[in-house]
């Protein structure tokens, strides 16, 4: 059985660029490539997703939706791998082989042909594309789309990066500035999984890129889920994405809020222990990246001394993260940003058909499209 390209050897997301895959390229790794039982029927089997926005409260739907009777969520919660490989070329047969094989072997083990399968891997939104093998595995797959005021969602992304080891330049602005010269592959921080998460002023077209998904995948397919209405009314959310997924109501009454904001003490060490070097990724890397890059045969068992290592990364990493305030955009900073996504918030607003004139500081034209006033059709006169 061939299996899928790489794309990259880094996560890729939005416009990926890849080469279609012949049924004689081998690009995953050999280790991968052992006799797995067919874990999953997937005839009759659902699949949804929530694709993204990232720092839009992806995680928080994730927790709640993961303990939901009804879901088998991925035991990574971004496995990213409709982003990361091409499979849009293989044959149906192939197509089917591969993703048992190798998506659902390593990220759904022993789950069951009634239930849901979700995961929350958030450069989906960023690579529609790519999407298009899912659907030919899962032909009513839904997804969710959760998105959040650019002012927000693009300090929050900042800082989340910076706590990865992904960004190294701590101001926003200054950060923001780099992108043109990093978008040429200059001044990437040597530890950034995917330069292409640094292009802030790219990552915060959630209009270009929700109409982009819809083209591709069909807007009845999707939910948008803007944060406001989560953060104000989290159990209507819950449930308006209980009935977008078909699922019963479970009950849920606690709607706790998840991923609160973490800096560090010392960015040397937090860069070693979430981006190691790759020669030491096998042992210092987390369990979640390594999960995406171990054996399946052996993909949730470790040797003794890796066991060990993994509970010393992780009591490091618990002493050198710290709690910090939540991201605020600086008020120099909020013209710059404003300028850069006035036309792409006001297209999403009307994509979405809804007002986000409150967004971006307080953008009249996001809301104009309510109040104008259908013209006649010219055709339809005699």
């Amino acid at each position: 059985m061939s299996t899928p390209a790489l794309i990259h050897d880094r996560i890729l997301f939005y416009e990926a660029k890849s080469t279609p895959v012949s049924q004689t390229e081998i690009a995953i790794p050999s280790r991968w490539a052992t006799n797995i039982v067919n874990t999953l029927p997937l005839d009759g089997q659902r699949f949804a997703a929530i694709v993204g926005a990232p720092r839009c409260g992806t995680t928080t739907l994730a927790r709640y939706l993961s303990a939901h009777g009804d879901v088998q969520f991925s035991t990574v919660k971004e496995p990213h791998f409709f982003s990361q490989y091409d499979l849009t070329s293989l044959e149906d047969s192939e197509l089917k082989a591969t993703v048992e094989n190798h998506y659902l072997a390593r990220y759904f083990p022993g789950a069951s042909p009634f239930a849901i399968l979700m995961e929350g891997s958030v450069t989906y939104l960023y690579a529609a594309d790519q999407i298009r093998a899912v659907l030919r595995v899962w032909p009513d797959a839904r997804f969710i789309i959760a998105v959040r005021d650019p002012f927000a969602m693009l300090p929050s992304l900042h800082q989340r990066l910076l706590l990865l080891g992904d960004e190294t330049v701590a101001d926003f602005a200054k950060a923001w500035a780099l992108s043109p010269i990093r978008a040429q592959g200059k001044r990437v921080p040597r530890t950034c999984v995917d330069p292409r998460w640094l292009q802030y002023p790219e990552i915060g077209k959630l209009g270009k890129y929700v109409q982009k998904f819809f083209d591709v995948v069909g807007r009845e397919r999707c939910l948008v889920v803007v944060l406001d209405d989560q953060i104000a009314d989290p159990a209507a959310t819950y449930r308006q994405v209980l009935s977008f997924l078909d699922l019963p109501d479970d009950g849920r009454r606690d709607f706790p809020r998840h991923r609160g904001s973490r800096g560090f003490k010392l960015g040397w060490l937090q860069r070693l222990l979430k981006r190691p070097p790759i020669i030491t990724r096998s042992i210092l890397a987390g369990e979640n990246f390594r999960l995406r890059l171990k054996d399946i045969d052996h993909a949730r068992t470790d040797r003794w001394f890796v066991q060990a290592v993994l509970k010393l990364h992780a009591k490091l990493l618990d002493w050198n993260e710290i709690p910090v305030p939540p991201a605020v955009l600086a008020p120099e900073m909020r013209d710059v940003v404003r300028d850069a996504l006035r036309d792409d918030v006001v297209k999403l607003a009307k994509l979405l058909r809804r007002d986000l004139s409150h967004w971006l500081g307080g953008l009249p034209e996001a809301a104009a499209h309510l109040t104008e006033k259908a013209r006649p059709d010219p055709s339809a006169a005699d």
